[in-house]
């Protein structure tokens, strides 16, 4: 029989977040893959877990991932932890997991802190539809193209940045969506964890005078179904009637039904639209 691979999250800051049932597995488990081993350490030793560990990071995720594969298919158990948080969460464990089920492996959660989840609901801002973008690309090109995809996200957003980045992230997501609120929560479960609620715009005159410290989760709200709407509108408006009208009936829309459509977009009656052609 195949062994099982235990997604373990670790706390992010506060230790008492640690789950029993993790504490357990970790003690039972064969093998525990750290993306750390020095930082790991210090939490097995705390909670006294004398289990063997091995280092899996993105440097060696392929490598290390068929080695661990091999051991879980003679019948190990292993756990994989991340340095903090939930594994597979912007980290290589995702790798892992596509490893195992493709060699039939069992693979489990033992949940519990997430830094995107717990940023969120400090936020203030809408929980029921968010968009989770872990760090920026730091290519040009691609962070270029993700910050034009993020500028017409309806969706609450949640992306982390390093301290001695935020501002430059901040000015950027300025720039590309408009001054809309934020929360930028830092040390989050630690003795000196803040949310600060406030908007883009205010953020970077904040951290232009205060140097941020700590790890950041940035919870920026989504633009509004209304903007969208707006924006629409005004696209349209730019256009004349007779114009709007051409642009449906080369779909083959029916005069009729491109009517209809004109009257929408531009937030009138269809009587308006009959008047204006005549």
């Amino acid at each position: 029989m195949a062994g099982t691979l235990f997604l373990c999250a670790t706390p992010i800051g506060n230790l008492e977040d640690m789950t029993f049932r993790a504490v357990r597995i970790l003690k039972e488990v064969d093998m525990i893959a750290a993306e750390d081993t020095r930082n790991s350490i210090k939490l097995l030793n705390h909670f006294e877990i004398r289990t063997p560990m091995t280092s899996y990071h993105e440097y060696n995720k392929i490598e290390k991932g068929h080695k661990l594969v091999d051991m879980l298919l003679d019948g190990k158990d292993i756990a994989l932890i991340t340095d903090a948080g939930t594994p597979g969460i912007s980290d290589p464990g995702e790798e892992l997991v596509r490893m195992c089920y493709e060699a039939g492996v069992t693979v489990t959660s033992v949940p519990g802190a997430a830094a995107c989840i717990t940023a969120l609901i400090l936020s203030g801002l809408s929980t029921r539809r968010f968009a989770f973008e872990a760090f920026l690309p730091s290519d040009k090109k691609e962070r270029r193209e993700v910050l034009d995809q993020l500028a017409g996200e309806t969706r609450t957003m949640v992306i982390y940045e390093a301290p001695h980045r935020l501002l430059k992230t901040l000015r950027e997501l300025l720039e590309n969506l408009g001054n809309r609120k934020v929360t930028v929560c830092r040390e989050l479960t630690k003795k000196h964890e803040t949310a600060f609620a406030t908007t883009l715009e205010d953020a970077c005159i904040y951290y232009d005078e205060n140097e941020p410290k700590g790890e950041c989760v940035l919870v920026i709200e989504g633009k509004s179904r209304q903007e969208i709407r707006e924006e629409a509108r005004a696209q349209w408006e730019e256009m004349t009637v007779e114009e709007h009208m051409e642009y449906y009936k080369k779909q083959g829309i029916s005069r009729k039904e491109a009517m209809k459509m004109v009257a929408k977009d531009r937030g009138v009656g269809k009587r308006d639209i009959y008047k204006a052609l005549l």
